[in-house]
């Protein structure tokens, strides 16, 4: 996989990670660099006086040829004077002005009068450097492949040059000071970074969870999934948190959006519905009419054969089944003078007990209702006899049926749950709809028509499913607290 394709939970914390890796390695190898120039300097700082003193104190002998002199006085430096220097030279000799080493603290390597331009290498190339004149107080000789650092002095006095003085360092001694500074950087490098990348991915990780989570979220509300807005996933003002927060108002203007879109569908559909079944309604009505008054008139005649008359009954129950079914499509609520009463709840009762009896239900009826409620008995009992037929239908033989009727919130409550299978989630969101049903040889009129009926009073019906209990609970205001 790509670098740059990994989740921000990984690439936030790895590019953190790289750059303070980065930045570590840059500081530390800007410090050592700095450390080596400083170690180069306090070599030239302590040649420079080492030489100083010798040129002025190795004048004298040298001028009056005293060799054995002017060597214990070169000898002194590594014994006596050695603690003063926090550098000391590996060699000392001294060169005279025809190229001839007068002096050496190292006779096997240069002995006495050895002609410096016959030894060949770096020495050859070094007394070549000292026939030039010296452009400063001493000359700085370092030959690329050499382990040594030349440094040589002139001694003389105003114009009388009596030879050079010639200081030799190993370059060795760099390094014990020198893998001490750089012991001491890598140690602290090494607690920089044991510091700065656990923190680094810390706050790298509890930055990128956030857009992790978010970028999820996003993807499931585009492809239709139902989240909650983010809650406390990010709690500063920042760029970030503006970023949440306009999340927040985004998915709560869809939500709104996509209720209101529900509402103005459901409604065109109901809309077109009634005025099509107003339609097709009233064009039945007539001649329905029309036929049912011609039975009467022919049952009133009499002197009909028996078998005429078993087919007149069967004709004129289908044709007020038929009437039902249209009357149900033209569904009005009518104002009314007469109130609901208790009478009425037992009308409805006594209506509904042979079909309970017919399955051996039990139909458990609690009513507590004052004397009379301003409520249209009519629609209050059409209500409740859908209900309770929808509630005796789906429920199994020998089940139970709960019906409570109560004052609530100044106008009445009603409530029919019974024992039956879960209502399945494609049917639960059109309950409400004509021609919906769950149930075989149904045609989803009656809730349909409760559905409007209720609306029209003004009230709520709510439909809900809780394990193995189906629940149907309408409220209705009272007359003058409809809106």
């Amino acid at each position: 996989m790509h670098l740059f394709n990994l989740s921000f939970r990984y690439k936030i914390p790895l590019w953190g990670g790289m750059l303070i890796l980065l930045s570590v390695l840059a500081v530390s190898a800007a410090l050592m660099l700095k450390a080596y120039e400083d170690l180069k300097e306090d070599l030239r700082i302590s040649a420079e006086g080492l030489g100083g003193i010798l040129t002025q104190t190795l004048f004298a002998p040298l001028l009056h040829d005293d060799v054995w002199r002017a060597f214990e006085l070169v000898n002194a430096t590594f014994h006596g004077g050695r603690t003063q220097n926090p550098i000391q030279p590996e060699m000392i000799f001294v060169v005279s002005p025809v190229g001839h080493v007068t002096v050496s603290t190292a006779p096997a390597e240069l002995p006495m009068l050895a002609d410096l331009h016959t030894l060949g290498g770096d020495y050859a190339e070094l007394v070549r450097r000292l026939d030039e004149p010296l452009a400063g107080r001493f000359l700085r000789f370092e030959p690329d492949l050499a382990g040594r650092v030349f440094f040589a002095f002139p001694i003389q006095q105003e114009s009388a040059r009596v030879g050079t003085l010639v200081l030799a360092y190993s370059k060795d001694v760099f390094l014990p000071r020198f893998r001490g500074l750089a012991l001491h950087g890598i140690l602290v490098g090494s607690l920089v970074l044991a510091v700065l990348l656990p923190l680094n991915w810390y706050w790298g990780q509890r930055m990128a969870r956030p857009l992790v989570d978010l970028a999820r979220r996003m993807g499931q509300a585009v492809h239709g999934g139902r989240q909650d807005p983010p809650r406390e996933t990010y709690a500063y003002r920042d760029e970030l948190g503006q970023l949440f927060q306009a999340y927040d108002d985004m998915l709560v203007e869809m939500r709104e959006k996509a209720l209101l879109e529900k509402e103005l569908l459901q409604t065109e559909r109901l809309t077109a519905i009634g005025r099509l079944a107003a339609g097709i309604a009233h064009e039945v009505n007539n001649p329905l009419g029309g036929m049912l008054m011609s039975l009467d008139t022919l049952r009133e005649r009499g002197g009909l054969p028996d078998h005429a008359g078993k087919t007149l009954g069967l004709l004129e129950r289908g044709l007020k089944q038929i009437q039902e079914t249209v009357a149900a499509l033209l569904v009005q609520t009518r104002d009314q003078r007469r109130t609901l009463t208790g009478q009425d709840l037992e009308d409805v009762r006594t209506l509904i007990h042979p079909q309970v009896l017919k399955k051996s239900q039990v139909l458990d009826w609690q009513t507590e209702l004052p004397n009379g409620l301003d409520l249209p008995a009519a629609a209050c009992r059409q209500i409740l006899i859908n209900l309770l037929l929808n509630a005796v239908q789906a429920t199994a033989e020998g089940d139970r049926i709960q019906v409570l009727l109560e004052p609530h919130l100044g106008g009445l409550r009603l409530r029919v749950s019974n024992q039956a299978p879960p209502i399945p989630p494609e049917y639960m969101e059109h309950l409400f709809e004509p021609f919906v049903s769950g149930r075989e040889g149904g045609h989803g009129l009656g809730l349909w028509v409760t559905y409007q009926m209720v609306r029209q009073l003004g009230g709520r019906i709510d439909a809900t499913c809780n394990g193995g209990e189906v629940r149907f609970e309408v409220w209705l205001p009272r007359g003058e607290e409809k809106p």
